[in-house]
């Protein structure tokens, strides 16, 4: 089970440090152990800045800029992304460390200001040819589709990350470990990831001289437009020095039209992660030949027989700027209901997190289940899909033994009370729908 350390993150570190401004001193550590997990420590200030957002935005717009539906399904994906470290140390960092304990060649000073620099543009520069790979190589697009798959850009859109991506990204950062401490690189693994919170944001337009050598918010809306002089630009993590020097560069100019090219027009959180890949594998049984089968792999999402390598963008679908994203209506009732269940989940989810190491192996594979099933669930609420009740009834059933048997503990306990009453009039609520269900079918045949 991955380590958690007991230090903490002040105020002023935690806002600092989703802008890459923490100091060398405060960050350098000399064994990987140390390092805080900050992504984690990061989790309330991401919710204040939404929630800061949301309000500078109905300040400007009159309107939300974060809608439940597709937020809700950004929120979920980032959980989603991260459970998989409960278990295990992320595989970026476990690779490096093997590299490091097996075949650096050199060893920088885990205590100088130097290295701690060196990681920063080694991480950036490493992150940009992920990044780049996972637009340019059809497989690992597969993952990071997650990532563009929603039509809107907000602070939210920022979490909507894939479960998979780190599957293939370790192998990016491994020339480090040949000379860079693995303390140093966790250190900047994180930050480089945190700073890119605050980059997805429509509040923030313009960063004067800054645009030059950071990546702002101008650049990134750039990076997940579906316009056709949006495609494939633009990968910087923290700096956009990258995409200057090898040509990836645009920047921002007509209307910014978010999303997949091919929108997917689902809130179903295992859709979101996990569809492209069986478009793929679909895609490899059709085609002819070894050639054009490792060519669907290996290339480019748009390429086709006679295609270049990354397929020839006038054919991706032209915008207009007047596009509407997926928002199906849905009862004022439901969205409430969704948000409360998804605060609830979001609770348990930050108890794993800060527990996980006075937990068994069993109690955490359990949590984990029902964190999975009820963001599945929720989404299946969300889609109005005719199964959701079956689900939802299931679902409140196995919370409810949960917090009757003390694996799970309301987010406020002066609440507990009122959280285990909602949670059973949900179950009848739903159990009821079910039968209701159930019964029309009958009447019906």
């Amino acid at each position: 089970m991955a380590r958690v350390e007991s230090s903490d993150v002040t105020f002023s570190q935690g806002t600092r440090m989703l802008f890459y401004l923490m100091t060398p001193n405060e960050t350098s550590f000399s064994d990987v152990d140390d390092v805080p997990r900050y992504v984690q420590k990061a989790t309330p200030f991401f919710i204040g800045l939404v929630l800061l957002e949301v309000f500078v935005g109905w300040l400007k717009t009159g309107e939300l800029l974060v809608k439940i539906n597709d937020g809700t399904t950004s929120l979920s994906a980032g959980m989603t992304s991260r459970l998989p470290h409960v278990f295990v140390r992320s595989l970026e960092v476990s690779s490096y460390i093997y590299v490091w304990n097996n075949y650096h060649m050199l060893e920088l000073p885990w205590d100088s200001a130097w290295t701690w620099w060196l990681a920063f543009l080694g991480v950036d520069f490493g992150y940009y040819w992920v990044h780049r790979c996972c637009h340019e190589l059809n497989i690992l697009w597969a993952a990071h589709q997650v990532h563009h798959s929603s039509e809107y850009y907000n602070l939210t859109t920022a979490l909507r990350q894939s479960v998979t991506q780190q599957c293939a990204s370790w192998v990016f950062y491994l020339p480090m470990a040949l000379v860079v401490p693995p303390s140093v690189f966790a250190v900047h693994i994180q930050f480089n990831l945190l700073y890119q919170f605050w980059i997805h944001t429509e509040i923030i337009r313009d960063l004067g001289p800054l645009e030059w050598i950071l990546n702002t918010p101008s650049h990134h809306r750039v990076h997940h437009g579906r316009n056709l002089y949006c495609i494939d630009r633009n990968y910087g993590g923290t700096l956009i020095i990258w995409d200057r020097l090898f040509g990836t560069f645009t920047p921002e100019g007509d209307k910014v039209v978010y999303g997949l090219t091919h929108p997917i027009n689902t809130f179903d959180i295992l859709s979101v992660q996990f569809h492209y890949y069986s478009y793929l594998w679909d895609q490899f049984l059709k085609a002819d030949g070894i050639g054009h089968k490792l060519s669907i792999i290996f290339k480019g999402p748009s390429w086709a027989p006679g295609k270049p390598r990354l397929g020839d963008h006038a054919e991706v679908p032209i915008v207009t700027g007047e596009e509407v994203p997926h928002n199906p209506v849905w009862s004022l009732g439901l969205q409430a209901y969704v948000h409360i269940q998804f605060l609830l989940v979001l609770g348990v989810y930050n108890d794993l997190f800060a527990t996980q190491c006075l937990l068994s192996q069993t109690t955490i594979l359990l949590i984990t289940g029902y964190i999975l099933l009820t963001l599945t669930s929720l989404g299946y609420i969300i889609e109005q899909r005719p199964n959701a009740a079956v689900w939802e009834a299931l679902r409140c059933l196995i919370m409810m033994a949960l917090y009757r048997f003390g694996y799970v503990s309301p987010v406020v306990s002066q609440l507990a009370l009122a959280t285990e009453v909602f949670v059973s009039l949900s179950a009848l609520y739903w159990g009821v729908q079910c039968f209701t269900q159930l019964t029309g079918k009958e009447k019906h045949h």
